[in-house]
């Protein structure tokens, strides 16, 4: 090390003993003349010779030799500003460790840096190399640090913490010095882990210092929302920002609402309260921590945060003093901390469309309130209605079934010491799989006295949810329409049944989706219950679509650890959803105190820069110089500006007017353009393809395309081009940001992109196959509106040709595009709606159409498309679409601007 600058190969610094040497050597070369006085030599006095030589190399000359001597070894020697000493000094096997959890996405890039830095080191020092991620643990192997380099690129936080289980048993045997790149938080096995490390070698651990930043689930507290962040080290007092996001109106995702969190000095949890009305409140989907991205800054919100209105109607009045023996006084009891109550009576509460609405112990109802409540429920709502001596001594249901309940009753009731008396109560029977109920444990406690009979029906079986011991039933239902009605054959207190008394009361509440309280987490509870992801998030908090993931058992989404097979965002059951996010309620975010035996290093210092190819570069350049030195001392000055010319020119970059002469094209003549992937074949197909269309545009219309040209993201300009074919592969690299930033510009000045996953044939456009999860990579940065499948009065489907169908060389119908505006309705008189003159900026589909297009420079098809003459229409089917397709681009929605004809001849008096 020589200040900030280290030398892989220093030995070869000793070379530079020798420059004193070589300077001797070169003061002697040319040997200087010797004098001899000749009188006849005053005979040429006065003359000069065309060609001089200098007796002596000149000082300055010599130095500029022996700095280019100097710059050469110092350039061999190796040299790096900011070198990562510690490790390159060790010798043998090194094992990068990161935790590579949620934890760390906030700094990942700088951990990715460190990495690098690493393996460069490791380079220079020869040694072999491995990486396990603690996330992703994979049997150790250790390989040449160049191997891992690629691999370092993919490599991504995940949306989970470290599972030290399966990190000890990929270590395997062996003796290996480690590298921890650790995200600073503690999590259990983490000691466990560190101990087995050490006896394979030296261990030294790299950590940011940063405070780790966390959102903890979203809860409804005294009519707000609280939101509460937490920091893993305390500090000085700080200010976050937490974003609510929701969909507005017109279901376009935005921020809803900003809440600051403010950390008081030393303290590691921040909260506030966000007030917000009930319809922007159910709007929410997620809150996250603005700039920090991470899983952990981001909590998801289920059925938690939108209570819903339960109205309440009692079919008796409540007296003074006998509180205990309202019908409602239970129901209030289980609801009133999870739901908005409404009470009065069923004509008042019907026409505030209420979520679900409970009637105890009503028996008749108006046909005012019969008609109003049956539509009320045919739209979806809930009705729930118990039991009680007017349900029992009344006529409702009994010679036919009503339209407001689940089954036939008998006459009268059924309870102990009556005609048909039970001799004791009786006890709940398991839950049946099928039902709402299924997977809750039955209370042992609970009893039954007293219930209202069904009467016995081919369907009676089927609309049985829950059953006493005896097989009588406890709980019926029905479907009313989108709604449904719910029967309780008890009554809503505890006259008839223990049941208002116990916890199984309010969690059957919950399986009916009465209750918005949040789903029990309990494994015991959500037993026998499987829930879909509908969401998931990545370690850096982005949304995906949760695609062909799996179903989860209740009881493991309730208990399991969060991992490849359980990843943090939205599932769904029934008509609960779930919120799982990668911080719980529970979880601490404390700092891991490393053993004071082990190194801790920063991560803030500089990043090492390779120095020898500055350092011989400059080399080059003084002999170069030295060169025209040497021609200008001898004379031959202008045959050495010749040389100089020629070098610059081969040196130097010089100014390309090819850039200048392709611009111009493009602007001449309509030109189709391609996104080069990186894969020759798929390259050249989309070349093909698109100078197949191109012939088919200039032979059927009269756009004369000029022949198609790939374009770099990262280099070219896109705004000469009307469409930009893009295929997708699996292999293709994610653009810069710089070229996003293009690309946007591009879509939102009246450019097209056609996204081609190419996989129609296996799977219709979505995130369930390769190619589709990586178009959902690829555009989510893109600035793309809301889309819809193509509907049958798009303009796509009669720019030129009239078509119902976009095939290309596979045959779907699942192309996507720009969704037509909410107040876009049908012309009378007209096949099309009143839409403006914008184009999409996007269509998506699978068909791969380039493959459909494609001809050889004579015009025969490359690429087979179906069988006989079925394939060759398939075939013409696709070249209609590419024709659409741009005259949709060149010329928008003019075939729409019909709906207009009428009116313009009236105007003009035709």
């Amino acid at each position: 090390m020589l200040g900030p600058v280290g030398f892989a190969a220093p030995m070869l610094l000793w070379a530079l003993v020798l420059l004193p040497v070589l300077w001797l050597i070169l003061r002697a070369v040319p040997p200087a003349p010797i004098r001899r006085r000749f009188p006849g030599v005053a005979l040429l006095l006065g003359l000069k010779d065309d060609d001089s030589v200098t007796d002596r190399t000149p000082w300055w000359l010599l130095l500029l030799r022996m700095l280019a001597a100097a710059a050469v070894i110092v350039g061999l020697a190796g040299p790096v500003l900011n070198p990562e000493p510690d490790q390159g000094q060790g010798k043998g096997p090194l094992l990068i460790v990161m935790d590579g959890g949620w934890t760390g996405a906030q700094d990942w890039s700088l951990r990715s840096q460190q990495a690098n830095q690493l393996l460069a080191e490791a380079a220079r020092a020869v040694r072999p190399v491995a990486i396990l991620r603690l996330t992703a643990p994979e049997p150790v192997q250790f390989q040449t640090p160049e191997a891992w380099r690629g691999r370092l690129a993919g490599f991504a936080p995940m949306p989970w913490e470290a599972d030290a289980t399966r990190a000890l048993a990929a270590l395997g045997d062996g003796v290996f010095d480690t590298a921890w790149l650790s995200d600073g938080v503690a999590w259990d096995g983490q000691g466990a882990l560190l101990a087995e490390l050490e006896k394979r070698g030296a261990v030294h651990v790299y950590e940011s210092g940063r405070a780790v930043l966390g959102l903890r689930p979203v809860t409804v507290a005294d009519g707000g929302l609280e939101v509460r962040s937490v920091r893993s080290v305390p500090g000085p007092a700080r200010e976050v920002t937490a974003l609510a996001h929701g969909r507005d109106p017109n279901g376009v995702q935005r921020v809803l609402a900003r809440l600051p969190l403010r950390f008081e000095p030393d303290a590691v949890e921040a909260s506030n309260t966000l007030i917000l009305p009930a319809e922007l409140r159910a709007r929410i989907t997620r809150f996250e921590l603005e700039g920090v991205r991470s899983a952990g800054a981001v909590a998801l919100t289920d059925d938690s945060l939108r209570r819903r209105e339960v109205a309440l109607i009692a079919g008796r009045d409540d007296r003074e003093g006998l509180e205990l023996l309202d019908p409602l006084h239970y129901l209030t009891q289980a609801l009133a901390p999870t739901t908005d109550l409404l009470n009065g009576a069923l004509s008042d509460v019907i026409p505030a469309n209420p979520d679900v609405i409970i009637l105890a112990d009503v028996a008749t109802l108006a046909d005012a309130e019969s008609t109003s409540l049956q539509e009320w429920a045919d739209k979806g709502g809930l009705l729930i209605r118990f039991a009680g001596p007017r349900l029992a001594g009344s006529e409702v249901s009994r010679a036919e079934e009503d339209p407001l309940m689940p089954v036939r009753l008998r006459s009268g009731g059924r309870n102990v010491g009556g005609a048909m008396s039970w001799g004791e109560p009786k006890t709940l029977a398991p839950f049946r799989e099928g039902t709402p109920f299924y997977g809750l444990p039955v209370a042992g406690d609970v009893q039954v006295s007293s219930q209202v009979m069904a009467q016995p029906d081919p369907t009676l079986a089927d609309r049985v949810i829950a059953q006493l011991s005896d097989g009588t039933p406890l709980v019926t239902r029905k479907p009313i329409g989108q709604g449904q009605v719910v029967l309780f054959h008890v009554s809503a207190n505890a006259e008839w049944s223990s049941l208002p008394l116990s916890g199984l009361f309010v969690r059957m509440l919950e399986r009916l989706s009465v209750s918005s309280g949040g789903v029990s987490a309990e494994a015991t509870e959500m037993a026998g219950t499987i829930w879909k992801p509908l969401q998931v998030l990545d370690g850096l908090g982005r949304s995906e679509d949760a695609g062909n993931l799996p179903g989860i058992d209740g009881a493991v989404l309730a208990d399991a650890r969060l991992g490849p097979d359980l990843r943090p965002g939205i599932y769904e059951s029934s008509e609960r959803r779930l919120a799982l996010n990668a911080l719980t309620a529970e979880r601490a975010l404390t700092p891991f105190q490393w053993p004071a035996r082990i190194p801790v290093t920063g991560m803030q210092g500089p990043s090492e820069l390779p120095l020898g190819g500055y350092v011989l570069a400059a080399a080059i350049g003084l002999l170069m110089a030295d060169v025209l030195a040497s021609l200008a001392l001898s004379g031959r000055l202008f045959g050495a500006r010749a040389v100089a010319m020629l070098l610059a020119a081969v040196m130097l970059p010089s100014h390309s007017k090819a850039d200048d002469a392709a611009a111009i094209a493009a602007t001449q003549e309509v030109v189709l353009a391609y996104v080069i992937t990186g894969d020759a074949e798929q390259d050249k197909m989309s070349a093909a393809g698109l100078l197949g269309l191109s012939d088919v545009l200039f032979f059927r219309t009269s756009v004369e395309p000029a022949p198609p040209i790939g374009v770099n993201l990262e280099a070219d300009e896109l705004a000469f081009f009307p469409m930009i074919y893009w295929p997708i592969t699996t292999t293709q690299a994610t653009p810069s940001a710089e070229a996003y930033v293009r690309l946007n510009r591009y879509l939102r000045s009246g450019g097209m992109i056609l996204f081609d996953t190419r996989d129609a044939d296996i799977a219709r456009f979505g995130s369930s196959s390769p190619n589709g999860r990586k178009l959902r990579q690829l555009a989510a940065p893109l600035d793309i509106p809301p889309l819809e499948p193509v509907p049958n009065d798009h303009v796509l489907t009669r720019s030129f040709y009239l078509l119902q169908d976009f095939p290309g060389r596979f045959t779907s119908r699942d192309v996507w595009v720009e969704a037509a505006p909410p107040g876009a309705e049908k012309v009378e008189g007209m096949p099309f709606r009143n839409l403006n003159d914008g184009v999409t900026p996007v269509v998506i589909g699978g068909n791969d159409w380039a493959a459909a297009w494609a001809t050889d420079d004579r015009g025969n098809p490359l690429y087979p498309v179906g069988r006989g003459y079925t394939g060759e229409r398939q075939r013409e089917l696709a070249y209609r679409f590419g024709v659409n397709l741009m005259m949709h681009v060149l010329t928008g929605n003019y075939k729409s601007d019909q709906v207009h004809v009428p009116a313009l001849l009236d105007r003009l008096g035709q």
